[in-house]
């Protein structure tokens, strides 16, 4: 398991998904999410079937988020990053507006 200094630790799956995403293209996005409770970052949502070309990385996290859980996540982001080879363009958002279509499309290129 994980402690505080490296990170929550990563579900199995995280990593079955995203070679799926990364090998063929079989999502347009997956959202995973840190299961505090579980002590590990786990799959919450995918969307299938949607050709795509550049794999992104958000890193979201709002500024009215508990310290808490920021430190929990900024620990955990750059381990979580180094299981998932491949990531192409990497945003960090804070705001809903730090990661709008204009912003992907800029990113894009």
């Amino acid at each position: 398991m994980a402690n505080s200094a490296s990170g929550m630790a990563v579900h199995d799956d995280c990593k079955l998904k995203f070679l799926e995403l990364k090998a063929k293209r079989a999502y347009r996005y997956i959202i995973f999410k840190i299961e505090e409770n579980q002590k590990q970052v786990i799959v919450e949502k995918l969307e299938g079937n949607v050709p795509k070309s550049r794999i992104f990385f958000i890193a979201w996290s709002p500024d009215n988020s508990r310290v808490r859980s920021k430190m929990i996540y900024a620990s955990s982001k750059d381990r979580f990053k180094r299981e998932l080879d491949g990531i192409q363009v990497e945003l960090q958002a804070t705001d809903p507006t730090e990661m709008g279509l204009d912003v992907f499309k800029s990113r894009a290129n």
